[in-house]
């Protein structure tokens, strides 16, 4: 979804480690990149982030933290 939403065309899902930095030195994402993702979630799950804090923040760390995050508001949401 990520590949998708930000439209990176030189990677493959498959090139992405799930414990790969999403920003930084890793994928090299930057804050709009966060916020296109932000939309994405909102989207596709309905989950709303109201403000960026130090937790959000490490949610959007890498591909696993943000599954958990997206597998836990979806458990708060039934």
């Amino acid at each position: 979804m990520i590949v998708e939403a930000l439209k990176l065309e030189d990677i493959s899902p498959e090139q992405i480690g799930s414990d790969e930095p999403l920003f930084g030195d890793g994928l090299g994402l930057d804050s709009i990149d966060a916020l296109e993702i932000g939309v994405m979630l909102r989207k596709r799950y309905g989950i709303k982030i109201a403000t960026v804090t130090a937790e959000v923040k490490a949610h959007f760390a890498n591909i696993r933290s943000l599954a958990r995050f997206i597998a836990s508001q979806r458990e708060n949401v039934k």
